[in-house]
C-alpha cells in the first residue's frame, strides 16, 4: 500500500479493529494474571504470618508483620508490573506493526534533507495511524466496563449477603466455614479489586496515552524530531522504572501493627519523587524552542519545560488526591474517628456524619483536578491534558500494587479463620487487612482522579482531529445533552446498587435455606 493510498483509505478495517480486540485482549490477560497470583498468594500471607515474631521497639514487645507484609505487597506488585509492563509492551508492538502497514516502510522518505515534512498528505497519513492505534484504548475500556461493573456487583452482593445473614441471622463471626456465603465473600474480593480494579486502569492508562499520540500526530515538531513522537510511551516507562526502585525501599521498613499503613503509604511518595527527577533527562527528547500542537483553528505554542510542568501537575495531584482518600478512610485520623464516635448514638447520626464525610473528602481532590487541568491547557492545549493524565498515571504501578495488596491480606485473614488456626494469627492478618482496607482508597482515588483527565483527553483528541476549536452550550442540543450526561451517572448507580440488592437477596435467601436444611439433618 502506498502512501497516497493509506491518506485516500475511507475505512480503517481491519486496523483499528485490531488495536481493539488486542487492547481487550490485553486487559483480559492482565487481570487474568492478577487473579492468579492473588488467589496463589492469599494461602502463603497465611503461612508467612503464622512464623511473624515478637520484636523489641522503643522498649515494647510488638508483633513482627514483616514477612506476612512482604508476601502480600509482593503478590500486588505482580499485579501492578504486569499490567503497566503489558499495557506498555503490546501499544509499542502495535506500533511498530502499524508503522509497517500503514505507511509501507515510507516513514524516513517523507522527510526531505532539512528532516522537514514533505507534504501535507504526508502529515495526513501520520495523524491517520495514530487514529488507528486509539482502538487500543477503546478496546481496554470495553472490557473495564464488564470487568468493574460487573465484578463489583458480585463482590459487593457476595459481601453484603455472607456479612447479614452470618453476623445478623446466625451470629457468625466474619468468615466462619459454616458460612456458605463466605467463600462467594473471599472470591468476590479477587474479581472487584483485583480483575476489576486492574481493568479500569489499564482502561485510563491505553486510553491516555493514545490520545496524547494522536494530538501529538498535528505537531510538525514532534513528527520531525528523533523520537519525539512518543514522548508520551517515554513517561510510562519512567514511571515504571520508578516505581521498581520505590518498592525496593519497603525493605528499610519495620512493620508493626503500628506502621502498616506508613510502610505502603511511603511508597507513592517515594515513587512520585523518583518520577520528578528522572523525568528531567527524558524531556530532553522534545525538541528545543517552541512546539506547537493543534490544528488551524485552535493551535497551542509550548516549550519542553512547560510540557514536564504538566506531567509534574498531574504526577503529584494523583499523590495529593490518594493522600487525602487515605485521610478520609484510615483508622488514625479525626475523620473517621468522630464517624465511630457518632455511631453511639445509632445509626442515624452514622449514617449523616457519613454522608458528610464523603461530600467533605471531594473537594481537595477537584481542587487539584481543577488545577491540573487549568495549568496543562493553558500551556499545551489538549496536548497537556494528555500529558497530566499520563504523569498522573506514572506511579501506577506502585498504586496498583498497593491496591492488590488489599484483597490479599483480606482473603489471608478468611483462609486462617477457616483454617480453624490460633487466635493470634487471626489478629496479625486483621492488622495486614485494617491497612489494606484504607490504603485500597488510595487506588479507588487514582482510578476516578485519572478518569476525569483521561476523559478530557480524549475529548481533546476528537477536537483535534475535527478542527472544532469550541462547543457552545447554550444551544438548545448542547444544553439538552448536558442535562441528559448529567443524569447518566445516577442512572446507572441507581442500576448498579439495585443489581446489588438483588443479587445479596437471592444469595441470603439461598443461605438461609441451606442452614435451614443443615439444622434439620442434625435433628
Amino acid at each position: 500500500m502506498t502512501l497516497d493510498e493509506g491518506v485516500q483509505k475511507s475505512t480503517n478495517f481491519p486496523y483499528t479493529a485490531l488495536a481493539f480486540l488486542v487492547g481487550a485482549s490485553t486487559s483480559i490477560l492482565a487481570g487474568y494474571i492478577g487473579m492468579e497470583i492473588a488467589v496463589y498468594t492469599n494461602t502463603r500471607t497465611t503461612f508467612s504470618c503464622c512464623k511473624g515474631e515478637m520484636i523489641t521497639v522503643d522498649g515494647e514487645q510488638i508483633k513482627d508483620l514483616k514477612d506476612g507484609f512482604m508476601t502480600a505487597f509482593r503478590g500486588g506488585q505482580v499485579l501492578g508490573f504486569v499490567l503497566v509492563g503489558l499495557a506498555l509492551f503490546i501499544l509499542e508492538i502495535l506500533l511498530i506493526i502499524f508503522k509497517s502497514a500503514w505507511l509501507d516502510g515510507a516513514f524516513d522518505q517523507m522527510k526531505d534533507v532539512n528532516g522537514n515534512i514533505k507534504d501535507s498528505d504526508a502529515e495526513e497519513s501520520i495523524r491517520r495511524m495514530f487514529e488507528l492505534i486509539a482502538g487500543y484504548g477503546l478496546g481496554g475500556s470495553a472490557v473495564a466496563l464488564f470487568g468493574r461493573v460487573g465484578g463489583g456487583i458480585y463482590t459487593k452482593a457476595a459481601d453484603v449477603g455472607a456479612d447479614l445473614v452470618g453476623k445478623v441471622c446466625e451470629d457468625l463471626k466474619e468468615d466462619d466455614p459454616s458460612n456458605p456465603g463466605t467463600i462467594a465473600d473471599n472470591v468476590g474480593d479477587n474479581v472487584g479489586d483485583i480483575a476489576g480494579m486492574g481493568a479500569d486502569l489499564f482502561g485510563s492508562l491505553a486510553e491516555s496515552t493514545c490520545a496524547a499520540l494522536v494530538v501529538s500526530s498535528t505537531s510538525i515538531q514532534l513528527c520531525t524530531a528523533q523520537d519525539a513522537l512518543y514522548f508520551p510511551l517515554i513517561i510510562t516507562s519512567v514511571g515504571i522504572l520508578s516505581s521498581f526502585l520505590s518498592v525496593l525501599c519497603v525493605h528499610f521498613f519495620t512493620v508493626t501493627v503500628n506502621t502498616v499503613q506508613t510502610a505502603i503509604k511511603a511508597q507513592l511518595f517515594i515513587s512520585t519523587i523518583i518520577m520528578s527527577a528522572a523525568l528531567i533527562p527524558a524531556a530532553l527528547i522534545l525538541p528545543e524552542g517552541d512546539i506547537t500542537v493543534g490544528n488551524s483553528g485552535n493551535t497551542n505554542t509550548f516549550s519542553r519545560w512547560g510540557a514536564y510542568g504538566c506531567i509534574m501537575f498531574g504526577l503529584w495531584s494523583g499523590m495529593l488526591i490518594g493522600l487525602i482518600t487515605e485521610y478520609y478512610t484510615s483508622n488514625k485520623y479525626a475523620p473517621t474517628l468522630k464517624l465511630a464516635e457518632s455511631c453511639k448514638s445509632g445509626p442515624a447520626p452514622n449514617i449523616i456524619q457519613g454522608l458528610a464525610l464523603g461530600y467533605e473528602s471531594c473537594i481537595i481532590p477537584i481542587a487539584c483536578i481543577t488545577a491540573t487541568i487549568a495549568y496543562s491547557f493553558a500551556t499545551a492545549g489538549m496536548y497537556g491534558i494528555g500529558l497530566a493524565a499520563l504523569g498522573m498515571l506514572g506511579s501506577l504501578p506502585v498504586a496498583l500494587t498497593i491496591d492488590g495488596y488489599g484483597p490479599i491480606s483480606d482473603n489471608a485473614g478468611g483462609i486462617a479463620e477457616m483454617s480453624y488456626l490460633p487466635g493470634a494469627i487471626r489478629d496479625r492478618t486483621d492488622a495486614l487487612d485494617a491497612a489494606g482496607n484504607t490504603t485500597a482508597a488510595i487506588g479507588k482515588g487514582f482510578a476516578i482522579g485519572s478518569a476525569t483527565l483521561v476523559g478530557l483527553a480524549l475529548f481533546g483528541a476528537f477536537v483535534t482531529r475535527v478542527n472544532g476549536s469550541e462547543v457552545n452550550i447554550l444551544k438548545p442540543v448542547q444544553f439538552s445533552g448536558l442535562l441528559v450526561g448529567a443524569m447518566l451517572p445516577y442512572a446507572f448507580s441507581a442500576m448498579t446498587m439495585t443489581a446489588v440488592g438483588d443479587a445479596a437477596m437471592e444469595m441470603m435467601n439461598f443461605i438461609k435455606t441451606d442452614f435451614n436444611n443443615g439444622k434439620e439433618l442434625k435433628k
